[in-house]
C-alpha cells in the first residue's frame, strides 16, 4: 500500500494547536512546508524523521522545530513499558518575525531539525504560551492572529532560556531567580534556595554565580535596587516607603546600598532630571 501524503497547511501568519495521536498517527511531507514548524512533546513519545537521516525519538520536554523546505515525517513514537503508545503534542506552523531568527538557532541533532530540551518552570511556561497560541487562534477576538504570534513569540523566549549556545540557564537557577522576583520584600536565604533546588548551600551558590554573574544575594539586592529606580522615577512615594516596598525596614540602610548601586543617595538620584 503506498504511502498517503499529507499537504502542508495554509498558514497566514500562524497556526497553532495540539492534540494526542495513537499509533495510526503518520505524517508525509516529501517537500516539507513553507513554514517553520515547531513541535513541543507533553507526554507519551514522537518519531521525527528527516530525509536521509536516522529517525529522532522526542519526548516530554523536546521542542523541536523544522526548518522550510526541508523533506520530514513524523508520527506516534515507540510505547514506554506498560504504557499505551500515545503522543500528546502542541504544534505551531510559524512565518516568523525577523527577529526571531537569532533566537533559532539551537542545536541541530540533524540539518533542518533544531531541538531544545527544557525542564521546570520554563517547560510549563513554554506549554501555557503555545495553549494561548491555539485559544487566540480559534478565538473571534480583534487581533486575534496577533495575539497567536506573540503567545509564539513568548514560548520561543522561554526556549532559549533552554538553549545552551544561547547561554541557556539550569532550571533550578531560573526557578531561583523567579522566586526571588516575585518576593523581593520577603526574607530569603540561599539555604533556603538551595533547598528548593535539592542542593548543599556551597553548591547552589556556585551554580547561581557560574551562570548569572552574580551570588544570589548580590543578584536579590540588583533586583531591589532596580525596583527602587522605577519607584523613585515614576512615584511620589517616600524614600523610607520604597526602602519598605523592596525590603528594607531600615531607610539609612537602604539609602547606603542604593547608593553604592548607583553612585549617588536615593534623593539625589530623584532630583538627577530637575
Amino acid at each position: 500500500m503506498a504511502r498517503e501524503q499529507q499537504p502542508p497547511p495554509a498558514v497566514d501568519q500562524v497556526l497553532a494547536g495540539a492534540f494526542t495521536a495513537d499509533d495510526r498517527y503518520d505524517v508525509w511531507r516529501p517537500a516539507g512546508t513553507e513554514d517553520w514548524l515547531l513541535l513541543n512533546t507533553v507526554a507519551g513519545a514522537g518519531r521525527i524523521g528527516v530525509a536521509g537521516h536516522p529517525d529522532l525519538v522526542t519526548v516530554p520536554g523536546d521542542v523541536l522545530v523544522i526548518r522550510p523546505g526541508v523533506p520530514h515525517d513524523y508520527g506516534t513514537g515507540p510505547a514506554v513499558a506498560g504504557a499505551d503508545r500515545l503522543w500528546s503534542l502542541q504544534f505551531a506552523h510559524v512565518h516568523p518575525r525577523p527577529e526571531w531568527l537569532t533566537w533559532l538557532d539551537w542545536p541541530q541533532p540533524v540539518p533542518g531539525l533544531l531541538r531544545v530540551r527544557t525542564a521546570g518552570d520554563a517547560r510549563r511556561r513554554i506549554r501555557e504560551a503555545l495553549s494561548a497560541a491555539d485559544s487566540y487562534g480559534r478565538s473571534d477576538l480583534r487581533q486575534a492572529t496577533m495575539f497567536a504570534v506573540n503567545a509564539v513569540e513568548a514560548a520561543l523566549l522561554w526556549c532559549t532560556t533552554s538553549d545552551p549556545g544561547a547561554g541557556g540557564l539550569d532550571p533550578r537557577v531560573l526557578d531561583a531567580m523567579e522566586v526571588m522576583a516575585a518576593s523581593l520584600a520577603e526574607p530569603i536565604t540561599v539555604a533556603g534556595l538551595a533547598r528548593r533546588a535539592g542542593l548543599s548551600p556551597s553548591r547552589f551558590g556556585h551554580l547561581f554565580a557560574e551562570q548569572v554573574g552574580f551570588s544570589p544575594m548580590r543578584y536579590r539586592e540588583r533586583q531591589r535596587m532596580r525596583l527602587a529606580e522605577q519607584l523613585l522615577d515614576l512615584t511620589p512615594r517616600t524614600v523610607a516607603e520604597i526602602a519598605r516596598t523592596v525590603g528594607f525596614a531600615d531607610p539609612l540602610y537602604f539609602s547606603s546600598r542604593f547608593r553604592a548601586y548607583a553612585g549617588m543617595p536615593p534623593t539625589a538620584y530623584r532630583q538627577r532630571r530637575a
